[in-house]
């Protein structure tokens, strides 16, 4: 389905002027006219009267749109043409405006609030919707912003995670988005859940040994932690591909909430304890080691005393126990030889 753009139907205030004038004249020649004995005169009453009757009917193609608002058109279920631009338009009284997701409310920008009280809810595990008794059948081409709920998905590593994102869209097809799919608005919450879930199953958390992300068959350092604005482009270009028939265009897809499961959370939080505590001992170790080095050259180099390898071997070991220990020396006075 191609789009079709309505540009030469901005005259809605001269078609509005023109049926009030009508009015006015049709309510003035229905006295006159049927006064009259002619029978001109009683045809300019019957026609006064049935303008009055009928003459409504013009103003149902009176239309008004805001900046940044479209209106897709139909004439006897056939494609009309869209509206766009901000105006006030006239166009076929029998054409009627079409978008089947206009009582659609999902969790997004410009859904926060609706007219009509809300008749049934709908809600699936990353999908939230509210249909609405009304709708306005006007689609926005502004940007708006989708939230999702919060993912538990699977990372490559089979550990689960909860993940969340933002996802900012624009119609940019009109047709496309009304006639290609059902509901444009739910077929992107779908899509946005589908493709964030092929992304993050190709992502550890945290960086993992032999893991390749990329698909080049090298293991590379990505991660859903710390590769944020490289998985985002990703969601984002999956989710392009996949709306792309729908019309709608994707500015960009942020990730808002990543953590553990937390059925592993506790588990998770454990094992990067324990491995601060690994990388800081060895920090400890390594500094201890320098230390005693530097002190085992200082004495040899200024004749302080002389030791041999026991006794070197001794120090080394103090040193290595006052330097690497948790907790403050209590050192041991001997008050002999260690021979």
């Amino acid at each position: 389905m191609k789009e079709k753009i309505i540009t030469e139907k901005k005259n809605g205030m001269g078609m509005l002027i023109f049926i009030i004038v009508s009015y006015i004249v049709a309510m003035a020649g229905i006295p006159i006219g049927f006064s009259s004995e002619t029978a001109g005169g009683i045809i300019i009453g019957l026609i006064s009267m049935a303008w009055v009757c009928f003459g409504w009917i013009l103003a149902l193609g009176l239309k008004v749109l805001k900046p940044q608002e479209a209106l897709v058109l139909t004439l006897f279920g056939k494609y009309y043409g869209t509206l766009k631009g901000d105006g006030f338009f006239w166009v076929c009284p029998f054409c009627t405006a079409f978008n089947p997701a206009a009582s659609t409310k999902l969790r997004q920008s410009g859904d926060v609030s609706g007219d009509g009280a809300p008749i049934m809810s709908v809600s699936s595990d990353g999908v939230s919707a509210t249909v609405h008794a009304t709708g306005d059948k006007r689609i926005s081409l502004k940007i708006m912003t989708l939230n999702n709920n919060k993912q538990k998905i699977n990372d490559c590593l089979g550990n689960p995670i909860e993940i969340g994102i933002a996802v900012m869209w624009k119609v940019k097809d009109t047709a496309k988005a009304v006639f290609e799919v059902d509901n444009y608005k739910e077929y992107l919450s779908l899509q946005c859940d589908t493709a964030l879930r092929n992304i993050v199953r190709i992502y550890p958390y945290d960086v993992a040994a032999n893991v390749d992300t990329t698909g080049d068959g090298v293991a590379d350092e990505g991660s859903l932690r710390g590769s944020s604005e490289i998985v985002a482009k990703r969601i984002r270009d999956e989710i392009q591909e996949r709306v792309e028939v729908a019309g709608i265009e994707i500015i960009e897809a942020r990730i808002t909430y990543l953590a553990y499961a937390p059925e592993i959370a506790a588990a998770m939080l454990q094992r990067q304890q324990a491995s601060a505590v690994v990388d800081a001992r060895k920090l400890i170790v390594d500094g201890a080691v320098g230390m005693v080095e530097m002190a085992l050259e200082q004495l040899s180099e200024k004749n302080v005393v002389e030791l041999d390898d026991e006794r070197k071997a001794a120090m080394v070991s103090n040193l290595l126990v006052v330097l690497c220990g948790n907790h403050d020396a209590q050192p041991v006075v001997n008050s002999g030889s260690i021979y």
